[in-house]
């Protein structure tokens, strides 16, 4: 039985048509995957069902109710929930008060009945096997303790449909699991999940339908268990796909970078040369120190001890200090650390050049916008006029936006924390490529990454981190993800230095 049913649904933005008469049905007590590369749509026609936007034509049926032009409060009221990739919590806010928002439970004298409150969270939390402290918080949580609090909060709002997008990014393999759990018994009491990842094997291992678009048209739809990846990313790319090996060895020049007894927060004693147009990729497990290095290397984080050098000069202080030594960086979390909400597309391309340039008293709009064109252009933008809010770009056209950002400063030294992260799979091909051309064209690249595929398609040389500190570094030959993991978790030690125990 379905609970819901979009047919011939339609919406433009200025002229570019973000969905075209596209379907999409949703069973009840089925987890259902929105597939799509980013742009396809499906953010737009989520924003739609939940009335964030209104669509242009087309029908939404909705537990037996016709919804013509839905609002935010209908569709909350009616049993939707919708739980972003970018996390929406109040930080200053605890647990229990983040669950209620907005819907707190008052004495009959109108006092907030905190205890009654608090009680609910914890039964909560119980039955869905979260340990998690009501009164915390948020602030204190971890990324993934964020992440399951929306969930929570959701289900506590009696919600019939949870929409979930891109739910793994922050969590490890356990948390992975221990969420699969929760969605599962969902799913066993009658309630129905969408579940937007670019993930193939967590769509495999938890999903029973699929829908796939491309370009904002609906281009497929059934069962998992009569597709297989491989077809389905065809759906998602249009053309029969195929793993590519794009690395390509280059010449390398001279040392740019040196990071000498460097410690900081989570990492300690780091020594490591990086040369001209070389690309390091860093990993290891949730973590391991290799994020915070990355941050510290750009003056987010301070520098407790050693030293960071470029072509032979000592770098530190603030984020500015090290922008002038020609050192950029794509932090992991667009919403909090990238996107400034209330400038247009091109306000946001341009903002780090003009810091840097502040004897410049005016802008020209029209070299930013020849700029502009060029990158649109360079990076395969996907974006309308560049006047537009920022925020009605995808977020994997925002990445490359924000990539737009740093190259228009002119830096030599790039740091990308998970630059794909929440990304498809056509448009992770295109950043690949695009990684290996600055490289070719000598610009450095740091990448912090825990997918091996990624680091064995671009890196030169891949550094493992473990407690916050180098394990071992590979070669690109060498790479390999079954060595990698022995050293992400320190399995050599624990085997008294032997794999598999012998």
């Amino acid at each position: 039985m379905s609970i819901l049913e979009m047919s011939n649904i339609t919406k433009t933005f200025g002229g570019v048509h973000a969905l075209t008469d596209v379907h999409f049905t949703v069973e009840t007590g089925e987890i259902h995957a929105l597939m799509g590369e980013n742009g396809a749509g499906k953010s737009t026609l989520m924003n739609i069902l939940t009335g964030v936007i209104p669509m242009d034509s087309g029908k939404i049926l909705f537990d037996g109710v016709n919804y013509v032009h839905p609002t935010i409060k209908q569709m909350e009221k009616a049993g939707i929930a919708f739980v972003h990739q970018e996390i929406n919590v109040i930080n200053d806010l605890r647990v229990f008060e983040n669950i209620f928002l907005n819907r707190e439970i008052k004495t009959k004298t109108g006092i907030l009945d905190q205890k009654k409150m608090i009680k609910e969270t914890k039964e909560l939390f119980e039955h869905l096997g979260v340990d998690m402290d009501p009164l915390e918080m948020v602030s204190e949580l971890k990324t993934s303790e964020k992440q399951l609090l929306e969930i929570c909060r959701a289900l506590h709002a009696k919600a019939k449909l949870l929409i979930l997008d891109e739910p793994t990014t922050a969590l490890s393999n356990e948390e992975i699991q221990h969420l699969f759990g929760i969605l599962k018994k969902m799913k066993e009491e009658g309630k129905a999940l969408i579940f937007i990842s670019h993930k193939m094997p967590e769509i495999f291992a938890i999903a029973d339908s699929y829908t796939v678009f491309r370009n904002g048209r609906f281009i497929s739809c059934g069962k998992i268990s009569d597709t297989t990846p491989q077809q389905m990313t065809s759906d998602m790319i249009g053309e029969v796909y195929a793993e590519k090996d794009v690395y390509k060895e280059r010449e390398l020049g001279d040392v740019v970078l040196k990071l000498e007894k460097l410690s900081g927060e989570g990492f300690q004693d780091i020594d490591l040369e990086v040369r001209k147009g070389e690309i390091v990729a860093f990993t290891g497990l949730a973590g391991c120190g290799a994020s915070e290095l990355m941050q510290t290397m750009f003056g987010v984080l301070p520098i407790h001890s050693g030293s960071i050098e470029v072509s032979g000069k000592r770098v530190h202080g603030n984020i500015c200090h090290f922008m002038k030594n020609g050192i950029s960086m794509l932090p992991s979390n667009r919403k909090e650390n990238s996107v400034i909400p209330d400038m247009s597309i091109l306000e946001n391309m341009y903002v780090a050049e003009h810091s840097l340039s502040k004897r410049h008293q005016y802008i020209s709009d029209e070299k930013e916008q020849k700029r502009y064109a060029k990158y649109v252009d360079m990076l395969h933008i996907k974006a309308g006029k560049s006047e537009e809010s920022i925020n009605s770009l995808s977020g994997g056209n925002q990445q490359k936006v924000f990539l737009a950002r740093w190259l228009n400063t002119g830096a030599d030294i790039m740091l990308f924390d998970n630059p794909t992260q929440g990304v498809d799979v056509g448009a992770k091909e295109e950043i690949y490529q695009l990684i290996l051309e600055f490289a070719e064209a000598g610009k450095t690249i740091l990448i912090n990454t825990l997918e091996i595929p990624e680091i064995k398609k671009v890196s030169d040389r891949c550094v493992v981190f473990y407690e916050g500190k180098i394990a071992k570094i590979f070669p690109h030959s060498e790479v390999d993800e079954r060595q990698v993991m022995l050293y992400s978790t320190n399995a050599l030690n624990a085997a008294g230095g032997k794999e598999d125990g012998k």
